[in-house]
């Protein structure tokens, strides 16, 4: 009986890894398609903290968001700063100035035959370079079953994920990967993850440690809900941690983010602004 469950487990675990990985439960491109149909609130909070840890200023964004699946369309639409309005002249100046930029994409895609062909390609690479970064993440790490809990009514599968010390990486996103550990809460049902709990547990250098250092130690944090019984989207976000900028400013980071307010757009969807067509 004992060899049994050992087996079933390690047979989920390669499960886990196949769907959760190659399918998109790690990918922050999945249903790329269906969450450009979706419009949402961000609330952005940046806490500014001392060298003794003490918030000393807070400031807070709402953003209605409008995604795209042609890079460089979508919109984030500032409508509140630290619980004032914007000016509704300065929303209506942005506005026009999107959508006279979408209206520009749509002009070219019509005029020049082969800008949908470059744009094709393109994405084409996108995709090629993701597929490689998720390779990288298979390579990269172990992974170990701790168990089973309950999210917000959804059975999940808990795994610890741990970088192997003699992986090769060949991107850059696996380079930082490289020095990240943490926790990762699998549903079980559809194999999408739910949640992440991760650790910095190496510096993290950029350009040479040039440009930036983000120190061993920072931790995010990152959370899905099941919207409308088709899509795992963001619930909430957060990071905290310490880098150093230039070689010489320190910072000390402290962020969060909360998602909300969930619309599919259609025809009977109100909102205050038209979100950009879906491409061709």
């Amino acid at each position: 009986m004992v060899s049994r469950h050992v087996r079933r487990l390690a047979e989920q675990r390669v499960e886990i890894r196949q769907r959760s990985i190659l399918d998109g439960g790690w990918s922050r491109f999945q249903n790329r398609a269906l969450l450009s149909q979706y419009t949402y609130l961000e609330k952005d909070t940046k806490r500014s903290v001392d060298k003794q840890g003490r918030v000393v200023k807070t400031e807070v964004e709402v953003y209605e968001m409008y995604p795209s699946l042609e890079p460089g369309l979508g919109y984030e639409r500032l409508i509140t700063r630290n619980g004032q309005p914007v000016d509704p002249r300065e929303l209506e100046k942005k506005d026009r100035q999107h959508q006279k930029k979408v209206l520009e994409w749509q002009r070219l895609l019509e005029t020049d035959p082969a800008e949908k062909k470059k744009r094709t390609a393109k994405a084409a690479e996108e995709r090629r370079k993701e597929d490689e970064a998720i390779d990288d993440a298979l390579a990269l790490y172990s992974f170990s079953i701790k168990g089973r809990e309950t999210i917000d009514g959804h059975g999940a599968i808990v795994l610890d994920f741990r970088p192997k010390p003699d992986a090769a990486v060949k991107t850059d996103s696996g380079r930082i990967l490289k020095r990240v550990a943490g926790r990762a809460w699998i549903n079980e049902t559809d194999h999408q993850l739910i949640r992440v709990d991760a650790e910095v547990i190496d510096t993290i250098s950029f350009g040479f440690g040039v440009l930036a250092k983000l120190n061993k130690g920072a931790h995010a944090l990152f959370q899905r809900r099941f919207v409308n019984n088709e899509i795992w989207l963001p619930a909430e976000a957060s990071f905290t941690g310490s880098a150093r900028v230039l070689l010489f400013k320190g910072l000390r980071i402290d962020t969060s983010s909360e998602y909300s307010g969930y619309k599919k757009f259609s025809v009977d969807t109100s909102t205050s602004f038209a979100p950009p067509l879906s491409p061709p």
